[in-house]
């Protein structure tokens, strides 16, 4: 911890709390915090995971990225079970998804994981599975499982919401044709829905004559 608040920025600080952290922040920037995680890990790693504390968005999202460079995937359970109940804001769990590249090798292992925690009470749990899903498995074979999923567990919680409909723009740049018809026939509640159009408009990769139509589809 010692090692963390030397190396603090204040300003960074500041800025990252303005952007919703609800967690205590350090200042840390994120590549700083890799370039720990990856010396950590060649390490004692369990050991320091076991005193690593989870009072602070930089030891939580450590905690991650630590767990991110086990490549054992009976091991990387394990810690991946341990790191999912201590999640308490957006930036570490997105962050964690982005590079737990274990996804990607064995994705028919851990499909099943997210459906079996995708329905987890806690919101954080829910938006690792959603965010999981957008980074590894927004594949044309896959839609018809992911939009049964947003369906289901699409709902609710603030921070759920937002994952979703981001899941369900990235949806929509890759495969427009059936994702519209999804955006058509979806089982969302209203601010999901329209924050999924919204953020399928402000895309610099959706075309002017579509984004008008989508605006049609927006529920008042």
């Amino acid at each position: 911890m010692k090692f963390l608040f030397d190396n603090r920025d204040i300003k960074y600080s500041k800025f990252h709390k303005g952007l919703g952290i609800e967690s205590k922040v350090i200042g840390i920037k994120t590549p700083m915090l890799k370039r720990i995680a990856k010396e950590i890990s060649k390490g004692n790693y369990r050991e320091f995971l076991k005193i690593l504390g989870k009072t602070y968005y930089e030891e939580i999202t450590l905690y991650g990225f630590i767990v991110c460079n086990i490549k054992d995937l009976d091991e990387s359970i394990k810690y991946l079970d341990a790191f999912k109940t201590i999640i308490n804001n957006w930036a570490s769990c997105d962050l964690f998804c982005s590079e737990y590249k274990i996804v990607g090798k064995n994705k028919d292992y851990f499909w099943k994981y997210i459906n079996d925690n995708i329905g987890s009470s806690n919101l954080w749990v829910k938006r690792l599975c959603f965010v999981l899903i957008l980074s590894y498995y927004i594949e044309e074979q896959r839609l018809s499982d992911i939009f049964a999923l947003t369906d289901e567990y699409g709902t609710n919680d603030y921070y759920v919401q937002m994952a979703v409909s981001w899941l369900i723009s990235i949806c929509y740049i890759k495969f427009p044709k059936i994702t519209i018809n999804y955006i058509t026939n979806n089982k969302l509640d209203k601010f999901t829905h329209n924050k999924a159009i919204q953020k399928i408009r402000e895309s610099y990769r959706v075309s002017i004559e579509d984004k008008e139509y989508l605006n049609k589809l927006k529920r008042k």
